[in-house]
Parts: C-alpha cells; sequence; structure tokens
C-alpha cells in the first residue's frame, strides 16, 4: 500500500464562483490545509498544498481547470505523483444530501455531477473514493443552476464550519486509517 495521497477539492475559480455551493470541496480543501498549517502554491493545473499525516505525503489540489474539466487536473497530479486512485479522495458538492451531510464512498456514479464525470472519463474508471458533502436542495423545478451557483444564507454558513471541520477529520481519517474506517466513522455523522 502507497503512503502517496491525492486529495482533490473540487469547485471553479473566479470571484464569481467563490463562497458559492459548488464550491465546497474548495472550502474543505481550504479548511484541511489551514488544520495542518500546510501553504498553498499555484501549479500546473491548479493550487496545490502538500504536507503530511504522520507517514502519510498528501498532495492537496485545488483544480483551476473549472468543474467540468476537473479530471485534467486530477489524471496530471494522480501520474505526477504516481498516486493509485484507491489514494485519491474527491471532495465534492450533493445535492442530493441534506445541507453538511457526509457520505465517503469507495466507488459510484457521477450522479450528474460534471466535475466527478470528468474525472471518470480521464481516469478511465468510477472507482475512486469521493467524499460528498451535503448542499440541499431547496430550489424550485429548472433553478438546480443557479441554486448550485447560489451562496449559502447566514444561517446555513453559521451551521457549515462544524460540518465543514467534521469532513476535514473524515479526511485526516481516510488517510490514516483508510476508506473503511472513514465511512464507519463518517457517514451518517
Amino acid at each position: 500500500m502507497s503512503n502517496k495521497y491525492l486529495i482533490v477539492g473540487l469547485g471553479n475559480i473566479g470571484s464569481e464562483y467563490a463562497g458559492t455551493r459548488h464550491n465546497i470541496g474548495f472550502r474543505i480543501a481550504n479548511a484541511l490545509a489551514e488544520s495542518v498549517g500546510a501553504a498553498w502554491t499555484t501549479e500546473r493545473y491548479g493550487d496545490v498544498a502538500r504536507f503530511r499525516l504522520k507517514n502519510k505525503l498528501v498532495t492537496l489540489l485545488k483544480p483551476s481547470t473549472y468543474m467540468n474539466l476537473s479530471g485534467n487536473a486530477v489524471r496530471y497530479w494522480k501520474d505526477k505523483e504516481d498516486i493509485e486512485p484507491s489514494n485519491i479522495l474527491i471532495l465534492v458538492d450533493d445535492l442530493a444530501l441534506p445541507l453538511g451531510a457526509i457520505r465517503i464512498k469507495g466507488s459510484g456514479s457521477d450522479a450528474g455531477h460534471n466535475g466527478l464525470k470528468s474525472i471518470a472519463h480521464m481516469l478511465g474508471t468510477q472507482a475512486y473514493p469521493r467524499l460528498r458533502f451535503g448542499i440541499g436542495n431547496d430550489f424550485a423545478r429548472g433553478a438546480q443552476i443557479d441554486f448550485v451557483l447560489g451562496h449559502f444564507s447566514p444561517e446555513q454558513e453559521s451551521e457549515l464550519k462544524a460540518r465543514v471541520d467534521i469532513a476535514v477529520d473524515a479526511v485526516k481519517d481516510f488517510v490514516l486509517a483508510g476508506i473503511g474506517h472513514a465511512m464507519c466513522n463518517f457517514n451518517n455523522k
């Protein structure tokens, strides 16, 4: 088993997307980097922070490719760092989960998420771990795009910090103890 991990927070770059529901992957990635004191550098296909958790080497990535082309960045960094798909964890927003709910899975469909679709296409498999973070689905029919690209309400923001911190703990558990352990400890938490 390799001791190298790639953690990828999905989102869209640019100030118009900052803080949107679709960018929750970036928010979790930022919180993770902050929790371990890792600094971001701008490199090929995104912002990268590197750190160690015990004897594990972690490359944390926020792709600059925009959501629909996330697979380009994931494949590049997977190959560059020689990381097996089972040691990649994608942090992604999920409309099908209530706000702040966390679901970790070792594989699965893209469920219509363009970022996951791009990653599966570029990796040639759906078998890569992901942490799905619920953003709720309180929108009118036909308003999905406006919802995911919208911002959380002040009340939701006050709840989110604690949920993002739990997601950070889940990522660390994934790296240190494996996906099975992380699923048992954090799914439905």
